[in-house]
């Protein structure tokens, strides 16, 4: 897999179940930025965040149609690209993000996003769980062997990223406090 390859390997049955997943995930991320920056005032990035979420709704809704009419036509397929996909585990694009000068931003992004609570790893589960429940993938029927363990992992996996979760807000308590290019080296914790 390359830096560039969020693990799809041109696959499109892999393509359509990333970008449900990270549509759906960026949703959330700028709601709860556009939440924030309510909250601490100011308004026109709240205004924009909250358009970007809705933006990426949309996209979400229509990748999810997608991936639930190849769950509707191939089924065995699916789970199992499903589960391949989640056992790569589904990274953003801004895992790429370098800023000139951290070699660890999006580590330190990302806790720090963790830490505030604008994408954490429960969001991950959640997100998990909802298009388990919305691809109706416990209810499969007729896979094969690769299949129904496919179909298991995928929907047992939420609980066990819920227990990540609560390691992660654990760490997030005792979390370094290190210099942060992106706000001119201004120390927060991560």
């Amino acid at each position: 897999m390359s830096i560039q390859d969020p693990g799809t390997e041109n696959n499109p049955y892999m393509g359509f179940l990333y970008t449900s997943f990270q549509e759906r995930a960026t949703f959330i991320s700028h709601g709860n930025t556009a939440r924030h920056a309510k909250q601490f005032g100011d308004l026109k990035l709240a205004q924009i965040c909250g358009t970007i979420a809705a933006d990426e709704k949309r996209h979400e809704t229509a990748y999810t149609k997608i991936v639930e009419k190849l769950f509707e036509i191939d089924p065995d397929y699916t789970v199992l690209a499903f589960a391949d996909m989640m056992r790569k585990k589904i990274s953003m694009p801004a895992h790429l993000m370098y800023d000139g000068e951290d070699n660890n931003l999006f580590e330190h992004f990302s806790s720090v996003a963790q830490r505030l609570g604008v994408y954490t790893a429960k969001d991950y589960a959640d997100i998990l769980e909802f298009l388990v429940q919305r691809w109706k993938v416990a209810d499969l029927t007729g896979l094969s062997g690769e299949g129904r363990w496919s179909q298991d992992y995928v929907c047992t996996l939420a609980t066990r990223f819920r227990r990540l979760d609560e390691r992660a807000q654990a760490r997030a308590k005792q979390g370094p406090v290190v210099p942060f290019s992106w706000v001119y080296d201004r120390k927060v914790q991560l």
